[in-house]
């Protein structure tokens, strides 16, 4: 089971990886609100595949999602930890989330621009937006609790203000930042 693990999460990384990588040097035929549409689709999608397969495969096998998970025993990375993950391995832009009741700082929108693109999003008008801030080209993705743990975890974090959450709540977005 830990084998399996390993290589599930390991492919998954690696493909987000390789597809953002790739993107970049192709990206001369389109936009970069184009890209950024791409770049959210991609990283959303390797986060479903992470929170719907890989954490719930690992669930039957005793390994939960645990936000201290490299020094805890039988644990993985939370699906907003994997997010980040991903975005740390990839150079020429910022990817990570904002939320609308972020537990840290630093998940909070960084401007006025992305505070109304997260009132937007929020609103369900629309899925994704793509916005120039000061220099640089924003995605947002809306962000749901995709399964009851999403909405669990955050309702039990020690550093929650929000203790109603459920499955299917709009949570904030996926951010990617270009310059």
């Amino acid at each position: 089971m830990n084998n399996w693990l390993r290589f599930s999460t390991g492919f998954c990384a690696v493909t987000v990886w390789v597809v953002m990588l790739v993107l970049p040097v192709q990206a001369g035929d389109i936009s970069k609100g184009q890209a950024a549409e791409f770049i959210l689709a991609t990283a959303k999608a390797a986060r479903t595949v992470y929170v719907q397969d890989i954490i719930s495969n690992a669930k039957k096998g005793g390994v939960k999602p645990n936000e201290d998970w490299a020094k805890a025993d039988h644990s993985v990375m939370l699906p907003a930890q994997f997010v980040k993950a991903v975005g740390s391995k990839v150079k020429g832009f910022e990817l990570g989330l904002v939320g609308t009741d972020p537990l840290y700082p630093t998940n909070s929108p960084k401007t006025d621009a992305e505070k109304k693109a997260l009132k937007e999003l929020a609103s369900g008008k629309k899925d994704v937006v793509t916005f120039e801030d000061g220099g640089q080209t924003i995605g947002m993705s809306a962000d749901f609790a995709i399964v009851d743990g999403c909405a669990d975890c955050h309702n039990q974090h020690p550093k929650t203000t929000k203790k109603d959450w459920k499955k299917g709540d709009f949570m904030g977005a996926i951010v990617v930042r270009m310059k």
